[in-house]
């Protein structure tokens, strides 16, 4: 059955029965999943799910497949029905806009007499593009957009502006703010709301193009602060200072922490730990549970860090593609993507991340939508159900059985009950789970499992979410909930996302490559709050 530890002779065991069969060679496995109902083990945002948008102009090609098109900040189709009605559905939806080119972006100002030149290509430049500029007419648009859908916005700065980059990618030289805070002026003038200001991009550790020292960086953030206290001093909302926005390097993140204790909200770091897009090999780690569980450390190293520095900063991933170079078409835009994706939700929440960017809403070949014609790809779906179903509480769930099954838990959002999230990385296991409850009540710890209803003597119902790949095929860019097809109407509507009601005398039913998201009203545990029951 396995064990849990109690703390201060307190604890509560949910059990989650799981029963195996595999049709070929009736091979059975028994396993359980065991949550901890006494209190959660951290606590992520309300909105947790977020999305990128980048720079990259239709020229930005990897492995000789150019995956962009008009999908960049400077020229995507902000008219189209199906990317605002997409944005709509998480009411509200959190935009780091940045990337790479962030830091070779300069912004218009209102005196400014030379042109406003875009991105042109150019070889020998870094990522290949020469710097470019952002229209104060496409801010105001883009602006007038994530209004109309009421986005939530982080603005990646460009933090190079002053320094001299040298060969071996180092750099010399404080941050040049002028620009920033000229353009930071601007957007308070017009009245933009930003939810927070971000600086540079991948700068953190050995860089990624160039690399700032973390003594510089935490000077350069502070006077981005100290710009932001100023300029809104007496406007609210007052937006979040974000930073470093790179790879986690753990000496250099620890000196930036230390470094910003007053003055920092969030660290942000950037996640694609499954090596490089053109990787042959991407399908097979996503699949494998080793592979996967080893990619919890730099979410628990930076957790460490944040607990042991004093500082109130959280951690947030703010930029996450899993395979760099714009990801592998089929794979990072197909199903077998929400394997991994979920799975990197759920594990970083575990690990007090409030935020999880996805890297990106649109563009390349690892965004939430189609990058020509913005249908929305199988993640879309994933991260839609994630932020509608997943609540703040993280529940401590521990598997044990079959490697193949990964599981979180949470208090369920803005209802009774918890939502659990079942992923079975299995091709041949369907996997029926059985949900009971054993309890050791010590103090204040209190659970209350209802599984018939008091007035009626009927069973009470569970929702469940069943998201499957379409006709099987792990590469399929269709995703099936409880078997039917999810697509957007011909008014660019995003589909209904409907549970199946069952029974909670039956068991949940996992498919072979099958993920389950289950909301089960009727379980209230102390870590939720023991909200009250409505029958």
């Amino acid at each position: 059955m396995g064990s849990f530890s109690c703390q201060m002779g307190i604890c509560i065991w949910v059990f989650l029965f799981i029963f195996g069969s595999v049709f070929v060679d009736s091979k059975v496995e028994n396993g359980s999943v065991l949550i901890d109902g006494e209190s959660g083990i951290a606590e992520t945002d309300s909105n947790f799910v977020c999305a990128t948008m980048d720079w990259w102009p239709p020229e930005k090609c990897d492995y000789g497949t150019c995956s962009w098109g008009q999908a960049s900040l400077l020229n995507v189709d902000l008219s189209n029905n199906i990317f605002q009605n997409a944005i709509k559905a998480f009411s509200p939806l959190k935009i780091r806009l940045g990337g790479s080119l962030q830091d070779e972006l300069v912004y218009e100002t209102e005196d400014q007499t030379e042109p406003c030149i875009p991105f042109s290509q150019n070889t020998s430049a870094m990522f290949g593009f020469n710097p470019g500029c952002l229209p104060l007419s496409r801010w105001d648009e883009l602006n007038n957009f994530f209004n109309e859908t009421g986005a939530k916005i982080i603005f990646g700065l460009n933090a190079l502006n002053g320094r001299e980059v040298h060969a071996d990618g180092s750099t010399v030289g404080a941050w040049d703010s002028t620009n920033a805070e000229s353009f930071i002026r601007y957007t308070v003038k017009k009245n933009y709301t930003m939810y927070a200001w971000e600086l540079g991009n991948e700068l953190c550790g050995s860089g990624v193009g160039a690399r700032v020292t973390a003594a510089q960086y935490a000077t350069d953030t502070t006077t981005l602060s100290n710009i932001v206290e100023e300029i809104y001093d007496g406007i609210g909302p007052k937006p979040l200072i974000i930073s470093p926005g790179g790879f986690f390097d753990a000496n250099w993140f620890k000196e930036f922490i230390n470094k910003t204790t007053d003055i920092l909200d969030v660290v942000t770091h950037h996640i694609y730990n499954l090596g490089a897009g053109v990787d042959k090999g991407l399908v097979e780690k996503i699949l494998n549970p080793s592979y996967l569980d080893g990619l919890a450390d730099p979410f628990k190293q930076l957790e460490n860090i944040l607990e042991t520095s004093g500082t109130s900063a959280s951690a947030w991933v703010g930029e996450a593609g899993g395979a760099y170079n714009s990801g592998h078409h089929l794979v990072t835009d197909a199903f077998v993507f929400s394997f991994w994706y979920l799975d990197q939700l759920g594990m970083s929440a575990v690990y007090d991340t409030k935020t999880y960017c996805r890297q990106t809403l649109i563009g390349g070949n690892y965004g939430l939508l189609n990058t020509t014609t913005f249908e929305p790809n199988p993640d879309y779906y994933s991260a839609l159900l994630w932020h509608r179903l997943m609540g703040e509480t993280v529940l401590s769930t521990n598997f044990t059985g079959s490697k193949k099954m990964r599981s979180y838990a949470h208090c369920a959002k803005e209802s009774d009950g918890i939502t659990v999230l079942l992923i079975n990385l299995d091709n041949m296991t369907t996997i029926n789970v059985n949900l009971s409850a054993n309890t050791l009540l010590k103090s204040r710890a209190q659970i209350e499992l209802v599984t018939q209803d008091t007035k009626t003597g009927e069973s009470t119902t569970r929702e469940e979410y069943h998201l499957t790949a379409k006709d099987g095929d792990l590469h399929s860019q269709t995703m099936m909930l409880n078997g039917n097809e999810l697509t957007v109407n011909s008014a660019g509507d995003i589909p209904p996302l409907e549970p199946l009601l069952v029974s909670s005398l039956e068991p949940i039913s996992v498919a072979p490559y099958s993920i389950v998201f289950v909301h089960i009203p009727y379980l209230t545990l102390n870590a939720c709050g023991n909200l009250v029951m409505n029958f």
